[in-house]
């Protein structure tokens, strides 16, 4: 009798297990829907090569699994906003063939950021500035705003400098190639800080500059802890598609899980005070390190050229 109710107690917990991952599922489905829909909104920016079902899959199931209790709503901005960096991404990693059109693209996208009308024949802009009305009508962007610009900012110049390292790589100017501090210190281009603000705005999970700039500053670490995480999962491919990697830059496997253990202790030390007065946001830090160790593991966002 003791062993069936321990069978049980342990159904019981297994069941609830199962019942919170089959909610996140759930969620994933109904924010893929909507990374569906805005794509067909935008369809120049999102074609079937390289945005094949693995990038909307893999966007759907971070931003669910980030935020587990959260509904569709709450991370729509979030996944929207992933989704537009993957397009930055491609814009200017694979299609721009010079600097003239890397600037175009920063330039462009900056004045979106200030507030200016979005270039009708420039869908990256008016996608931008979707997602910069739907802030704008949060009760604290006023305050907030500053700190999501400046993100933007770095996202976009990061993407630049890395097509600047890229382009002399294929050169074999090998010594304008940054070493890995100088790699990780880029890596806003990574995107997820500007994905966090722009979420954290969106939920109203602050009521201060000051708070959200705590966070931002656990979230750039989370960030660098991800680039390392996402190098080790796409080498090859970052080989083949010609793309920066640190693995590039003389280090080997090793040491770049050396870098993301102390990059994962550093991210500790930053999240821990950040439990008392934001537990939400201090959970969905740590979640994204561990989705990202667990889904790098296995495979990365893009589909195939």
């Amino acid at each position: 009798m003791a062993y069936s109710v321990a069978r049980r107690d342990e159904s019981d917990g297994l069941l609830g297990v199962a019942a919170e991952r089959g909610k996140v599922c759930a969620l994933a489905m109904d924010c893929l829907r909507d990374l569906q829909k805005c794509a067909a909104e935008y369809p120049a920016l999102f074609p079937t090569k390289p945005f094949g079902p693995t990038v909307f899959s893999g966007v759907a199931l971070a931003n669910a699994f980030g935020s587990p209790g959260a509904t569709a709503a709450r991370i729509r901005v979030a996944a929207r906003t992933a989704l537009w960096a993957f397009a930055v991404d491609w814009l200017m990693d694979y299609v721009a063939t010079s600097r003239d059109e890397i600037d175009a693209i920063v330039t462009g996208c900056e004045a979106v950021g200030d507030g200016a009308p979005p270039d009708p024949d420039a869908p990256v802009q008016a996608f931008l500035a979707a997602l910069r009305d739907d802030l704008a009508r949060r009760p604290g962007w006023a305050a907030q705003y500053p700190i999501w610009r400046e993100h933007l900012r770095r996202y976009l110049l990061a993407n630049a400098r890395e097509w600047d390292w890229k382009t002399a790589r294929a050169a074999g100017d090998t010594a304008a190639l940054p070493d890995l501090e100088g790699y990780l210190a880029n890596a806003d281009n990574f995107g997820s800080s500007l994905v966090n603000v722009s979420h954290w705005i969106d939920n109203g999970a602050v009521s201060t500059a000051g708070e959200l700039e705590r966070l931002a500053e656990a979230s750039a670490e989370v960030q660098r802890t991800l680039r390392l995480l996402n190098d080790l999962a796409t080498y090859e491919r970052d080989m083949t598609w010609g793309d920066l990697n640190s693995l590039m830059l003389g280090l080997t496997p090793d040491d770049v899980r050396r870098r993301i253990a102390a990059s994962v202790a550093r991210c500790e030390e930053l999240i821990e005070p950040l439990a008392a007065g934001f537990p939400e946001e201090a959970d969905y830090l740590i979640r994204q390190i561990g989705h990202s160790s667990g889904y790098y593991g296995s495979t990365d966002y893009w589909g195939s050229l």
